[in-house]
């Protein structure tokens, strides 16, 4: 089960810090990612990460922006939003992959319940 947290309202050029807590077990191929949807859009790739940390993997609309990491002590994976425009305004969720390289939706067979993301122009 996928626990996303940490979303709200901000202004453009703000930060924020998006967790997803992972209960149960993880297991070590697996991939754990960001999505997200804008009202009236497709959900968007936005960020992977693997197991042990060392394949990343970012959509080039957040690349230099956004960072993913991965606390495997803790079985949470963080997005740490830097530079935010009212453009990543969406719902955010993390999700779960046994891929080996996750950046499609049908790849993911987890998902979290969403956290939004409003930023303000």
């Amino acid at each position: 089960q996928l626990q996303a947290s940490g979303g709200g309202l901000v202004q453009a050029g703000a930060s924020l810090r998006l967790s997803c807590a992972a209960s149960g077990r993880t297991s070590s191929s697996y991939f754990m990612g960001w999505f997200r949807q804008a009202p009236g859009k497709g959900r968007e790739f936005v960020a992977a990460i693997n197991y042990s940390g060392v394949r990343i993997y970012y959509a080039d609309s957040v690349k230099g922006r956004f960072t993913i990491s991965r606390d495997r002590a803790k079985n949470t994976v963080y997005l740490q939003m830097n530079s935010l425009e009212p453009e990543d305004t969406a719902v955010y969720y993390c999700a779960s992959s046994g891929s080996d390289y996750p950046t499609l939706v049908h790849e993911y067979t987890s998902w979290g319940q969403g956290t939004q993301v409003t930023v303000s122009s």
